[in-house]
């Protein structure tokens, strides 16, 4: 069965001529409209102190989605670890876990960009230990008893609904997070697909179940419509601000991302990372994943306006939906 999951960052460049009240209200719409249509999860992302407004808050805006849905899981993907209280997370997370319903999925990170650090008086190089300490911190947490953190006495009420707790996954780009993942984690979400067989392996290795090859999925950005010339002209400036963006943070921290810093609109199309297809293309896309794929959308990707990002989810919703859902892929 094809997963499908949609994706928000809401990243809102000033060119996008959006203000920030008017993505949210949109993504939310968004979500109930995807849920409506049989997707599985809505992912959420964090950065901090972005010119261009990405979500800093993940579990406010997740307790929103909460809200507004009632199947879908809600999936914060990712929590920078480092930077945030662990026993406020574990709070704020209960909380998000009983107002959906037992629906939230968490995905740790150590992070990468140093401009975020610094904000947050911390150090780069406990990034992995601060991680650490975060999942067998919430774990303890969620007992709903009193453990002791950093020397105290502490308690986190009320226990999530989910038990022993929402799951904890951990995501990273390298095989030291891999390996870290399958020792500690509920699952592993990696930033480069290469990674999943150093994660398949250490599983194996200590014994857990096997998770499996990884699940084929889509592009960052699938736009779909009659005249993708057309479309990737309105596309394009957006999809450079999202390549741009992530690219440079890559570069500031010699992180492998798989993004990059790229000028050229004609190279940054070729690069295959934001997709503008006709609705046949994306059939064919989905048809050669197979039944066991992810068709992830990222809507408003870059600062794409609302109206831009709704034309897109109705060509998917008449034109590419149907095929999965009568094709045996649902």
């Amino acid at each position: 069965m094809v997963s499908m999951g949609i994706r928000f960052d809401f990243r809102n460049p000033a060119f996008a001529g959006t203000t920030m009240a008017e993505r949210y209200g949109a993504a939310l719409e968004m979500c109930e409209w995807a849920e409506g249509h049989g997707f599985d999860s809505i992912t959420l992302s964090e950065h901090h102190g972005c010119d261009d407004g990405y979500l800093p808050s993940i579990f406010a805006f997740g307790a929103a989605v909460a809200a507004r849905t009632k199947s879908a899981r809600i999936r914060l993907a990712a929590v920078i670890a480092p930077l945030h209280d662990p026993i406020r997370v574990a709070e704020d997370a209960a909380v998000v876990d009983h107002l959906s319903n037992g629906r939230l999925d968490i995905v740790l990170v150590n992070g990468y960009v140093p401009s975020e650090f610094e904000a947050f008086g911390k150090s780069m190089s406990d990034r992995v230990k601060l991680t650490t300490e975060a999942v067998a911190t919430l774990r303890q947490a969620w007992t709903g008893e009193p453990f002791q953190y950093r020397g105290r006495t502490v308690r986190v009420t009320p226990r999530p609904l989910q038990q022993p707790g929402p799951p904890l996954w951990l995501g990273g780009s390298s095989d030291g997070a891999a390996r870290r993942a399958a020792r500690i984690a509920d699952a592993f979400l990696p930033t480069l697909p290469q990674y999943w067989d150093t994660y398949r392996d250490e599983m194996r290795t200590l014994g857990k179940a096997d998770p499996g090859p990884r699940m084929p999925g889509t592009s960052a950005y699938v736009h779909v419509t009659d005249d993708p010339d057309a479309t990737w002209a309105q596309v394009a400036k957006y999809a450079a601000h999202d390549m741009n963006e992530y690219g440079r943070w890559a570069e500031e921290s010699g992180t492998v991302t798989g993004y990059e810093k790229i000028a050229d609109p004609d190279v940054l199309r070729k690069f295959g990372m934001h997709l503008v297809m006709t609705p046949q293309q994306c059939i064919d896309m989905i048809a050669a994943a197979g039944d066991q794929s992810t068709f992830m959308l990222h809507p408003m990707m870059g600062g794409v306006p609302p109206t831009l990002a709704w034309e897109n989810l109705r060509a998917i919703e008449t034109k590419v939906l149907p095929f999965i859902k009568t094709g045996g892929l649902r």
